[in-house]
Formats: structure tokens, sequence, C-alpha cells
């Protein structure tokens, strides 16, 4: 597994930006897999994951209504959808493949990590 992440950038409050995650090796179309964010002086923590199929999603609560995890399995890539961005939003971004089939909100479930992709939100 190799993670790359992308489309990260600035964007006023309200905006919206689309994140990708490519696995250059094909290889986690059978896993969970997540997106995590970890703004200046915080820990990292939980955005959204999706199983392994796509057929279950899961969202923080300060997240919820306003993103969107999606993937693509034929093209091994994983999608997070912003919209109506708040400055909280602000954060590096990773990506990260599960050990098992189903996603789970604690990153030691995790054992691919892509690099981070910077957002940040203007006000």
């Amino acid at each position: 597994v190799q993670l790359q992440a992308s489309g990260g950038g600035l964007v006023q409050a309200g905006g919206s930006l689309r994140l990708s995650c490519t696995n250059s090796r094909r290889t986690a179309s059978n896993n969970g897999m997540a997106w995590f964010r970890q703004a200046p002086g915080k820990e990292r923590e939980f955005v959204a994951g999706i199983n392994w199929r796509g057929g279950g999603t899961g969202y923080d609560d300060s997240v919820k209504s306003r993103f969107t995890i999606s993937r693509d399995n034929a093209k091994s890539t994983l999608y997070l959808q912003m919209t109506n961005v708040v400055p909280e939003d602000t954060a590096l971004y990773y990506c990260a493949v599960a050990r098992k089939p189903f996603y789970s909100r604690g990153q030691e479930e995790y054992a691919y990590w892509g690099q981070g992709t910077q957002v940040t939100v203007s006000s």
C-alpha cells in the first residue's frame, strides 16, 4: 500500500474542496479506509470512514452533513467532499487504510497512512 493524498489548499469559509487519496499499489480494495486530520497544537482526530465496499460510512459530529466520504475501488481512490467549510476545518488531512474490511474511529486500527494534504480555511 502506498497512499498519496491531494486536493488540499486555501479556501474561504463557506466554500468547498475535494480531497483525493490514491493507492498506487491498488491493494486496499478489501479494507476499510478513513480520513483523519490534525490541527496545529491538537491531536490527530477521526473525520470520516468508509467500509471496503462503500456500503457503510461514519462521520465525526463536527463534519456530519457537510462532508461526504466515498471511494472508487476500480480506481483505488478515496475521496472526501468538503462543503460549507469553516475555519475550524483547517488542518493537515490524512488518509488511512484499516487492517480490517470495516472502518474504525481509532487510529490504532489503521496500518497505512498517507503523507497528508493541508487544508486552510480563511474567515
